[in-house]
């Protein structure tokens, strides 16, 4: 259990704080993040990485010379928001471009993705590096699918030592999609972990068994099996990952046994015994291992083994000195640029007031936005029920953080004079912000999308709020890549669109178009008890989630009745 904590909701703000206090020769600390304290040379590529918090020394203990120029850390196992990581971006690009690197969750999906748009839109050149390791999460032929797990270390250690070696951007993607090509991994759990403030695990592992193919925010294994001797859990880690050999390979490996936060080094080092002389007869020569914990997940018992397949240029830059906080190798002369760095925060734009028709509608949005806080607030225990199923169970407390969050901003904006599409776009800025995680990301860049096509020129028409309600689903399909049949909540959301659109076109008052959307949407969410998830963190666990509805699915079609029993307000 997670024992140091004041306000748990604070315990990744408060660890971000402590880290860069402890190393304050190597970090500066900026706002949700931190980057190098000596930066890297102006020109050069930056490598921003990062995701929740809970998994240290993931992320922030590896942003030094050689590797990460920056880190940015969401709350506990929930992404930081789009904001977040524009902010650390701009704190670390030095002009050459920034990557975005991060494990590929769904909630870092559209966060980061989000935030690479908002950055290549300012003229900075931002790409994307979604790590897939975990061979658990999905097999060879769905790569793109595969979740990030402890692949994150040597995928960002050689992908940094390539930016630091001054390559430019289009090669040093090509770097990266070489090593993430060449990386596997595969995890066992003893024991689930803890998220601070609660009484009990995320999951638990029976007394006798292991856990097969954990995830790193508190996902059980996929499967279970007996406990076993060190030998025979050194070959169920390997075995998984020697049949993804590429053919012809010469067989130099970097290779990293991985902790998970409650399994002692001397665990480790049993099962390192075994896996020596294991990696020998399969022929694999070992280039410099690591043996300790790198990617953890707050106080789990268990471990991870990770192979990535080396030629010379990936050995060459998998050798090559680094200076981080919890990584080192070789020898570094840390640059002797010091200047200072800047923070990377986005001041609060001035609100242009809208006009008296649009302030008078986002008043009313404000309104709607306060009755959506209240009820999800009312149904954040039934939520997490349902989100637990095949999930983590967060899924209530996130929504009904993040939209009353939104409910603030969106009267601080009414009170600023602000328009309707203004208020609906900080509102969708707050939610995620303050939401974390997939649903938070989802519900932001909807908002957004949502209210830009409202603007703050006029009174909006219900012709106009029902292509807001399109550009919603567009950003988020654009984003986030769900379907209809995924089991997300774009089940619920696209035919609330389509019956809103239709009804509309046909001459039918919001109120009655907006009534029969929300009843549509509400069906669609029930129906979601009948598929299994094809995205997400609940993917390898689809068969528990037959037979119950998709939790975001659930809350959207909430949302939609919720806004629809107060329309005539």
């Amino acid at each position: 259990m997670t024992k140091v904590f004041d306000r748990p909701e604070q315990f990744a703000e408060t660890a971000l704080k402590g880290f860069c206090a402890a190393n304050a020769d190597r970090v500066t600390m900026v706002p949700h993040g931190a980057v190098r304290a000596a930066p890297g040379a102006r020109g050069k590529v930056a490598l921003l990485v990062g995701g929740g918090s809970g998994h240290y020394p993931a992320f922030l203990g590896y942003v030094g010379t050689g590797f990460a120029d920056a880190a940015v850390a969401g709350d506990v196992f929930a992404s930081p928001s789009t904001a977040w990581i524009h902010g650390v971006a701009k704190a670390a690009h030095r002009g050459g471009g920034v990557i975005l690197g991060f494990g590929n969750y769904a909630g870092d999906v559209l966060n980061f993705g989000a935030a690479a748009e908002r950055l290549r839109a300012e003229g900075i050149d931002a790409r994307i590096l979604a790590v897939t390791d975990d061979v658990a999460s999905a097999g060879a032929d769905e790569r793109s699918k595969r979740r990030g797990v402890a692949g994150d270390v040597p995928v960002f250690k050689i992908v940094g030592a390539a930016a630091e070696a001054g390559l430019d951007m289009d090669a040093v993607m090509a770097v990266a999609a070489k090593v993430n090509e060449a990386t596997v991994s595969f995890g066992v759990a003893f024991d689930g972990c803890t998220l601070p403030g609660q009484g009990r695990p995320l999951f638990t592992v029976d007394t006798g068994q292991v856990g097969m193919g954990l995830g790193i925010h508190g996902e059980p294994g996929i499967s279970t099996q007996a406990m076993m001797p060190a030998m025979d859990l050194a070959r169920t880690l390997l075995e998984p990952l020697l049949a993804e050999r590429p053919a012809g390979h010469d067989g130099r490996v970097a290779v990293i046994l991985n902790g998970l936060g409650r399994t002692k080094y001397e665990e480790l080092f049993v099962l390192w015994h075994h896996l020596t002389g294991m990696l020998a007869d399969a022929g694999l020569t070992v280039v410099e291992p690591e043996v300790g914990e790198f990617v953890t997940s707050l106080d789990m018992a268990g471990c991870s083994l990770t192979l990535t397949w080396l030629d010379d240029e990936l050995e060459g830059y998998w050798r090559a000195p680094a200076d981080a906080p919890a990584f080192r190798k070789g020898s570094v002369t840390r640059p002797l640029d010091t200047e200072a760095v800047e923070a990377g925060t986005e001041a609060l734009a001035e609100i242009v007031p809208g006009s008296p028709a649009s302030q008078e509608a986002g008043r009313r949005v404000a309104a709607l936005i306060g009755h959506v806080a209240a009820a999800l607030a009312d149904a954040e225990e039934e939520l997490g029920r349902i989100d637990a199923q095949a999930g983590d169970g967060d899924h209530g407390q996130g929504m009904a953080r993040g939209s009353a969050a939104a409910a603030v901003a969106a009267e601080q904006a009414v009170i600023a004079g602000a328009g309707a599409g203004t208020i609906l776009s900080l509102a969708g800025d707050a939610w995620a912000d303050r939401a974390g995680g997939t649903s938070g990301a989802l519900w932001g860049v909807a908002l957004r999308a949502w209210g830009q096509v409202l603007g703050d020129a006029e009174k909006p028409s219900a012709q106009t709020i029902a292509q807001g309600a399109q550009a919603a689903h567009e950003a988020i399909v654009r984003l986030g890549g769900a379907q209809v049949g995924d089991k997300t909540l774009v089940d619920a959301l696209v035919p609330f669109v389509r019956v809103l659109n239709d009804q509309v076109a046909a001459g039918e008052t919001l109120g009655v178009a907006w009534a029969a959307a929300a009843a549509r949407s509400t069906e669609a969410a029930d129906a979601t008890a009948q598929l299994v998830p094809r995205l997400g963190r609940a993917r390898p666990l689809a068969e528990r989630s037959l037979g119950h509805p998709d939790a975001g699915a659930v809350s959207l079609a909430l949302c939609a009745r919720v806004v629809g029993a107060n329309l005539s307000e």
